[in-house]
């Protein structure tokens, strides 16, 4: 058996990576296996070396028609490669969770409150924009700001530890 694998692991294996188009561990597993088969039959074995290098091309041919039938009648395997390529987004439940909580609890604040969360936070104005836009000074939209933040995290209950 020693003998036969010096001989002809090399031309097999390329032989091999040609049908599985380049995938060197499948024509590796591939050769594992003709070579078991060989062992398997050396009583069947052709006595003639030419025809041994011709019955080992038939087996490990016939090795990768099984396998190809093997990989069609199982699911599609997924290796770790596979894994990492796939997006991992944010859980949209769990935003729309929170939105919809946000929300409520805004319309439980003070018009004035309100407002200016409104102008800070959704339509993203600076303090100055803010002031300028509702018409009160930029000290009242910072501790309208701090107060109306202080109210919702008590409605909504604090998630930071504080």
């Amino acid at each position: 058996m020693a003998e036969l694998y010096d001989r002809y692991a090399d031309v097999l294996v390329k032989f091999l990576l040609r049908l599985t188009l380049g995938n060197r561990q499948a024509a590796e597993d591939m050769l594992q296996e003709t070579f078991l088969r060989a062992w398997q039959n050396l009583d069947k074995l052709p006595e003639d070396l030419g025809s041994i290098r011709g019955w080992l091309f038939t087996v490990a041919r016939r090795v990768a028609i099984d396998a190809g039938r093997a990989k069609l009648a199982r699911p599609v395997e997924v290796t770790m490669t596979d894994q990492v390529r796939e997006p991992v987004g944010p859980d949209l439940a769990e935003h729309v969770v929170a939105a919809r909580t946000i929300r409520e609890a805004l319309h439980k604040l003070s018009p004035d409150h309100r407002m200016v969360l409104v102008e800070l936070y959704y339509r993203g104005s600076s303090t100055a924009e803010a002031a300028r836009r509702l018409g009160i000074a930029e000290g009242t939209v910072k501790s309208r700001a701090h107060y109306a933040l202080r109210s919702l995290g008590v409605m909504i209950g604090r998630t930071d530890g504080e």
